[in-house]
């Protein structure tokens, strides 16, 4: 029987991300996959990062995790989202290599120190709930661990829909995972079902490209990781086109031949993301909707239409999309189709993505109710690194709302659980000021120095870069202008006789670096890239500053630590239903509790009487 620490089942997006951070941390771990060459694969659309991704790709960077340089290794289209808006929600993205990316990760993967990859297919765990020893495979072998993390996708009784045909799968080619859906239901777990979507894959030989408008990246672009300043590869220019009336008659007409409009599939889709057969419905006022043609490869003429997702039969999404301009004569080369799977309630799991009831097993990535490949990986990163650190006998690292989306993921997870399959929005961060993508190495590397999983040449990179910074903002706060010489260089500010560092005239809006380096040379010696974070961070200073207080009062709520046995039953004044809701989620801290939908102030407070009244009980 082979030994190790950590085990995780699944080389997804999660399950590599957390092999490589519980490895990083110094543990045995073995990476448990059906396929080696497998490791990497991008199910859906070939792109990492975007609106709120793109920031749990720079964090999952910060910590040293290998999602951004595999992006930045096969990305063929870096683009900056929302660049016409303020640093705070900018997103980064690119379109990858499918080919490029997988291979990139499987190299990284098999390249790491204490990392050994498995072929085999887990069907049991070795053990019982209160002490899981490791997993068994299909072929009977026995694998022994302290530590189990599972990723295990859309694989848990999976069934893919096309049209009314329906045939049990984990992505389209691959069988889906039932045996150990089966043994998860002993361990007593809330289980529910969700589904996700694909478009169908178009040849781009067939497609009009010549009467299409087209989409470059961006002229200076962005990269996901923090270690890389340009793209390796060749770029490439994606494709836009529209639906029309036409489309959308195809497509109702054939709503009742849709696996989701026919009843076929139980489970919820995400909102967010909507099938084609979504947005026909429920913006039936819309008379076209924007489709992005990317392409998959350098070297693949294989296109992803990107915003036609589908379960509608083979015949008619040839139908539909030979509707739109440039596709009249594109061959489709796979369908697109619906796929259905298992997901356990995440107010299961502790903040580290330990299972509460079965404190071996950590569970990471749509497993937890999440959709998306940023998602994925930052919770194999959470769950990798405290299983490494259980083993170790460690503290946990425990992320929060205050100071990465890591935190605001995780707390929304375990504290509300999912009704519909959960993506990351800027919009879910109340502190996003001050977490923004630029800064994500300033606010967790050091976090991650301290873990122990940032390597020596992150280490080195970003110590020069906070010393750049250091450097940078000393200088600015050196260099003072009276209002007098600031107007004489064209520089407006309100002639009230205050001298102003260059720093504090920074952060007006209508003041940027170029015209303080013309006004006070010795700025110039700064470089271009520190001038730039320097620019964001005092840009948003004020208003960090404000948030300081608020983030203070959330970290004193989350200091009071709800016990594993605190009976909130025998709590008098609280009614039946916060009751039922709280013994049902199981909050770990008096913050938590308060985030829960339904939970008062005045039902908080008397938690926290209770608490301090059983302090006060083991004082004495």
């Amino acid at each position: 029987m082979k030994h190790f620490d950590v085990i995780v089942v699944g080389g997804g997006h999660a399950g590599t991300e957390a092999a490589h951070a519980a490895a990083r941390m110094g543990v045995r771990t073995a990476l448990v996959t059906l396929k080696t060459g497998a490791i990497g694969v991008m199910s859906c659309n070939p792109a990492i990062g975007g609106l709120g991704k793109g920031h749990l790709v720079r964090e999952i960077d910060a910590l040293d995790g290998v999602m951004g340089r595999a992006a930045d290794l096969s990305g063929i289209q870096f683009r900056l989202l929302n660049r016409r808006k303020g640093p705070a929600v900018h997103g980064p993205r690119t379109q990858a290599d499918r080919r490029i990316y997988r291979d990139a990760m499987q190299k990284l993967t098999l390249a790491q120190p204490n990392l050994t990859v498995i072929e085999g297919e887990v069907v049991d765990f070795l053990g019982v709930a209160s002490e899981i020893r490791g997993v068994i495979l299909a072929d009977g072998s026995e694998i022994a661990g302290k530590a189990v993390v599972l990723t295990s996708g859309t694989f848990l009784r999976g069934v893919i829909h096309i049209g009314h045909s329906q045939h049990p799968g984990g992505r389209l080619g691959d069988a889906p995972s039932v045996a150990l859906a089966r043994r998860m239901e002993e361990f007593g777990l809330p289980v529910g079902r969700l589904k996700t979507g694909t478009p169908p894959r178009l040849d781009g030989r067939t497609i009009n490209w010549d009467i299409l408008e087209t989409q470059p990246g961006d002229d200076t672009p962005v990269m996901l990781s923090f270690l890389n300043k340009s793209p390796s590869i060749r770029q490439v220019v994606c494709g836009i086109t529209h639906t029309n009336e036409n489309t959308h008659d195809i497509i109702r007409t054939n709503l009742d031949r849709s696996a989701m409009y026919s009843g076929k599939i139980e489970g919820v889709g995400p909102r967010y993301c909507p099938s084609i057969e979504d947005k026909i419905v429920r913006f039936a006022d819309k008379g076209s909707h924007q489709i992005f043609l990317e392409p998959e490869g350098l070297d693949d003429d294989t296109v992803y239409p990107n915003g036609i997702s589908t379960s509608l039969p083979l015949e008619v999404q040839e139908a539909y999309v030979r509707s739109i301009a440039g596709l009249d004569n594109v061959v489709i080369l796979q369908p697109g189709y619906a796929i259905e799977y298992d997901y356990v309630d995440p107010r299961a799991l502790r903040p580290t993505l330990a299972l509460k009831d079965v404190p071996a097993l950590f569970l990471a990535g749509q497993i937890n109710g999440t959709t998306g490949y940023e998602e994925a990986a930052a919770q194999g990163m959470v769950a990798g690194l405290n299983a490494a650190l259980s083993i170790l006998q460690r503290d946990p690292v425990v992320f929060d709302r205050t100071n990465s989306y890591l935190g605001v993921m995780i707390d929304d997870l375990i504290t509300r659980g999912v009704s519909e399959p959960y993506r990351m929005f800027t919009s879910r961060a109340e502190f996003r000021l001050s977490l923004r993508a630029d800064n994500a190495d300033q606010r967790l590397t050091n976090l991650g120095v301290s873990v122990g999983c940032v390597g020596p040449r992150r280490r080195h990179v970003f110590t020069e870069k906070m010393e750049a910074l250091a450097a940078g903002r000393e200088a600015m706060d050196r260099a003072i202008l009276t209002p007098k010489e600031a107007a004489a260089h064209g520089i407006r500010v309100n002639q009230d006789g205050s001298r102003r560092s260059a720093y504090r005239l920074l952060s007006f809006p209508n003041i940027n670096f170029a015209a303080l380096a013309e006004a006070l040379p010795e700025l110039a010696e700064i470089p271009e890239e520190i001038a730039e974070q320097l620019s964001k961070e005092a840009l948003y200073s004020s208003y960090v500053e404000r948030q300081h207080s608020d983030a203070a009062a959330i970290r004193r709520d989350e200091a009071w630590v709800i016990p594993d046995g605190f009976d909130f039953a025998q709590l008098v004044g609280l009614s039946n239903e916060i009751k039922d809701k709280l013994m049902h989620a199981r909050p770990q801290t008096l913050g938590q509790a308060g985030r829960m939908e339904g939970v008062t102030p005045a039902a908080l407070m008397l938690i926290l009487a209770r608490l301090k009244q059983e302090k006060r009980a083991r004082i004495a």
